[in-house]
C-alpha cells in the first residue's frame, strides 16, 4: 500500500515538473486538445485542405472544359449502389443512362435510367483516366472511375463539367488565394504594427493615420474600380494573384494594430531595455524578444484571418468582380445558383454550398479553439 501511495505521489510531481517545465506551444497544445468542437474542427480542415491538394487524383476528371461529358449536361448525381431488383453486388455500380425530351419538363433534357443486368456500370478504384501533372510529375490513375464511359457522383452542370471535380479543385483555388493573402496582410502588419509600437510619437501617429485610412476603405467599391482596370486580356492566373494581393494588402489593418498595441505596452519592461543596453538594434529587439511574447496571438489571429479571406474571395467572385471561369474557386462555383431555374430543377448545383460552409465553420471552430487555448486565464475558474 505505501509503494502505491508514493508511486502516485511520485507520478503527480512529475506531471507538475513537466507542466511547470512545459514550452508555450505544448500548453497551448494541451488547453487546445480539451475543446472538442475545435478538434473536430481540426480534422475536418486538415480533411478539407488535403482533399484540395490531392484533387487531381482524388477526381475522376479535369475541372475543366476538358473533362467534360458532352453526353450528360445538366447531369443529375449519379450515386453507386450495391444491389437493385436483379440482385446484390460486392461490387458498387451505377446504371446506364439515355436522354430525351419531355413536355412535362419544359422540353429539358430528363434522363431515362436502364436497370438491366448489362446495363450496371461497375466502379472502379485506382482507374486509368486523363492525365495530370502533380509536383512535375505526370499520372494518370485516379482515385475512382467506371470501367464504362463515366461517373459523376455530384452531378454535372450546363456545360457538362463535373461538379465534383469542380468542388476539389475550388476549395484548393480558394485556399490558395487565402494563404496568399493572409501571408501579405501577416507581413505587412509585422512591419507596420512592429514600427508603430516600437518607436511611439510622430511615427506611430503616421502610420496609425495610414492605417485608419485603409481600414475605412469600403471594399466592394474598390474592387468594382479594380474591376473596371483589369484588362479583358489578363490570363486566369493574372487575375488570381492580383486579387490574391489586393486581398492581402486591405487585409492587414486589424493585426497591424493588435501588434501595435502589444508592442506599446511591453517596449517598456526590463528585458527590453536590456536588451537595448547590451546594444541590440530596434529590428533585434523587435523580432527576438517582443515579437515572440506574442507569437501565439499573431499565429490564432492568422488562423482566423483565413476564413475572412476566403469569405472576401467568394464574395467577390460571386458578384462578378473577383475570379471568372475558367478558374475553379468556391466563389466562381457559388454564381451557378442565383437563377431560380436551379433552385427549382438542378438543386445538385448547391453540394459547394455546403462544401464552403464547412470549411468556413471548420475554420471559425479552430480559431475560436486557439484563441481559447492561447490564452493562459482559460483555464481560470
Amino acid at each position: 500500500m505505501t509503494d502505491i501511495t508514493n508511486t502516485d505521489a511520485s507520478l503527480d510531481q512529475k506531471l507538475k515538473e513537466a507542466y511547470f517545465t512545459a514550452g508555450q506551444g505544448q500548453l497551448i497544445w494541451q488547453r487546445f486538445k480539451k475543446n472538442k468542437s475545435a478538434l473536430a474542427g481540426a480534422w475536418v480542415l486538415i480533411a478539407l485542405i488535403l482533399s484540395g491538394i490531392f484533387a487531381p487524383f482524388l477526381t475522376p476528371y479535369d475541372a475543366t472544359i476538358a473533362g467534360r461529358d458532352k453526353d450528360y449536361m445538366n447531369g443529375a448525381p449519379q450515386i453507386p449502389i450495391f444491389w437493385d431488383d436483379n440482385g446484390f453486388s460486392i461490387r458498387p455500380f451505377i446504371y446506364s443512362f439515355e436522354r430525351s425530351r419531355s413536355i412535362k419538363t419544359n422540353f429539358r433534357w430528363v434522363t431515362e435510367i436502364k436497370s438491366e443486368l448489362e446495363d450496371r456500370r461497375y466502379v472502379t478504384f485506382f482507374a486509368k483516366g486523363q492525365e495530370f501533372k502533380f509536383l512535375g510529375i505526370k499520372f494518370e490513375r485516379h482515385l475512382f472511375g467506371v470501367d464504362r464511359g463515366m461517373i459523376h457522383i455530384f452531378g454535372t452542370d450546363s456545360t457538362g463539367k463535373d461538379i465534383y471535380s469542380r468542388t476539389m479543385t475550388a476549395i484548393n483555388t480558394s485556399m490558395a488565394v487565402g494563404t496568399i493573402g493572409v501571408v501579405i496582410a501577416f507581413f505587412m502588419a509585422l512591419v507596420i504594427g512592429g514600427v508603430s509600437g516600437y518607436y511611439g510619437g510622430k511615427i506611430d501617429a503616421v502610420l496609425q493615420m495610414i492605417t485608419d485610412t485603409v481600414k475605412t476603405i469600403p471594399s466592394i467599391p474598390l474592387f468594382m474600380a479594380l474591376a473596371a482596370f483589369v484588362p479583358d486580356t489578363w490570363s486566369a492566373e493574372e487575375r488570381f494573384f492580383f486579387i490574391s494581393v489586393v486581398l492581402g494588402l486591405i487585409g492587414w489593418t486589424t493585426l497591424a494594430r493588435r501588434i501595435r498595441t502589444h508592442l506599446l505596452s511591453e517596449r517598456n519592461q526590463e528585458y527590453v531595455l536590456a536588451a537595448e543596453l547590451c546594444g541590440a538594434s530596434p529590428g533585434h529587439v523587435i523580432r527576438r524578444h517582443l515579437l515572440p511574447s506574442f507569437t501565439s496571438y499573431i499565429i490564432v489571429d492568422l488562423v482566423i484571418s483565413f476564413p475572412y479571406m476566403i469569405l472576401a474571395e467568394t464574395a467577390l467572385s460571386f458578384i462578378g468582380l473577383g475570379l471568372k471561369d475558367p478558374v475553379n474557386s468556391l466563389g466562381v462555383m457559388l454564381q451557378n445558383v442565383t437563377s431560380a431555374d436551379v433552385l427549382l430543377n438542378y438543386q445538385w448545383y448547391f453540394i459547394p454550398v455546403i462544401f464552403f460552409i464547412i470549411l468556413v465553420l471548420a475554420f471559425v471552430f479552430v480559431g475560436d479553439g486557439l484563441r481559447d487555448a492561447a490564452d493562459p486565464y482559460s483555464d481560470a475558474k
